[in-house]
């Protein structure tokens, strides 16, 4: 797998508006979102032929959206996942078009995950860790507080309000220790990026996104009783890391931001744990000390993400990553299209990161299960 560093690359991405009914299809959502995706890459339906979903039971597959684009599919595949599948069907799209199978990969979610399908009861076995852990509710705030502040610089997020540390500690509680504003926004939405070779992304229209590195849904040896083989407070990230770095060929000090899936306000802090970021146990100290906000020395979910943006199962922390590399994120700069950001964070102005080069993807299922990517510019 080392070998494919570099080789692959994302080349286009595409979402749709973050809302809570959108009286609309996953259908026609998904659709909306691959065509962003191929017009942002530059591609037409003829230079797409793989298609890749994950779902639920909840969205529509690939052989049936692809020809409302009019592509023709050399190559498709929906998996039933959720959380970690991203990054894994990036790398399943890299093994497809390494192995000749076809050429350019679209991936997709589409999900009206508060107007159809909504998901429950996550909270009460992810939160499982936290309760083994030595940390005070106001550090793990601190994540909800900056990942907030990231999504009032985000014309996209559902939620622009600025939340305070003391606002997520006295909203009421839904499952101890975790409280309303410790948990993500529910929205209905469709995400997307494309996958081809870097020999294909010459020719394209964006600043190619090159994979380094890529881990797919890496488990813990059980993932029922996932407590029973190591400390509850291990998540899959601690199997992961030695196949993401080790392929990408760095360490976590290389990275210029990180994309930590944010279903809750401490599933960001611990993964930043177990992938090396911090110290075992220092996770509460990392996330309250002011490094993942903008400006900081390693800012994490730039978008406001799950808590704030929208709910995507993953897939928009990539889309947000791949925009940090190109130097585009679409914030409230009046230049952000032409690469001209002020860096100035306060409310309603830039989210862009200054200087941004390496970026990595920390995917998350449940405790005992995740996946990761690393990209370069």
């Amino acid at each position: 797998m080392a070998s494919l560093k570099d080789k692959y690359c994302i080349v286009g991405v595409g979402e749709t508006e973050y809302s809570k009914h959108s009286g609309r299809s996953t259908r026609a959502m998904a659709v909306e979102a691959a065509r962003k995706a191929m017009v942002d890459a530059g591609l037409s339906a003829k230079d797409v032929d793989g298609m890749m979903s994950y779902q639920g039971g909840d969205s529509t597959p690939a052989n049936w959206v692809a020809p409302d684009l009019g592509i023709r599919l050399n190559f498709y595949m929906d998996v039933v996942g959720g959380g970690s599948s991203t990054e894994a069907l990036v790398g399943l799209a890299m093994g497809a078009i390494e192995a000749g199978m076809c050429n350019t990969v679209a991936i997709y979610r589409s999900m009206n995950g508060y107007s159809e399908f909504r998901i429950g009861g996550t909270g009460a076995r992810a939160a499982q860790p936290v309760r083994g852990m030595d940390l005070t509710p106001e550090q793990v705030a601190h994540v909800k507080m900056f990942h907030s502040r990231h999504a009032s610089n985000n014309p996209k997020a559902y939620y622009k309000k600025r939340f305070t540390v003391e606002d997520v500690i006295t909203s009421r509680f839904i499952c101890k220790p975790l409280h309303l504003l410790d948990c993500c926004v529910e929205t209905d939405n469709a995400t997307c990026v494309i996958v081809t070779s870097a020999e294909r992304a010459r020719d394209l229209k964006q600043k190619p996104a090159y994979i380094m590195g890529v881990a797919g849904r890496v488990n813990k040896p059980r993932t029922d009783f996932h407590w029973a083989t190591g400390p509850i407070t291990r998540v899959a990230g601690y199997y992961a890391k030695d196949i993401v770095f080790g392929q990408a060929g760095i360490t976590p000090e290389d990275v210029s931001v990180t994309g930590s899936y944010d279903a809750f306000t401490f599933t960001t802090m611990l993964q930043l744990e177990e992938y090396g970021f911090c110290k075992k146990g220092e996770g509460g100290q990392y996330v309250s000390s002011g490094i993942i906000e903008l400006g900081g020395r390693r800012p994490n979910n730039t978008s406001g993400s799950h808590l704030c943006e929208g709910y995507t199962h993953g897939m928009s922390m990539v889309i947000e990553n791949v925009r940090q590399l190109r130097g585009l994120a679409d914030d409230y700069c009046p230049g952000w299209a032409e690469g001209k950001h002020s860096y100035d964070y306060s409310p309603g102005k830039c989210r862009q990161v200054k200087d941004c080069r390496i970026t990595m993807n920390l995917g998350w299922a449940m405790p005992p299960t995740g996946s990761a990517l690393i990209m370069h510019n």
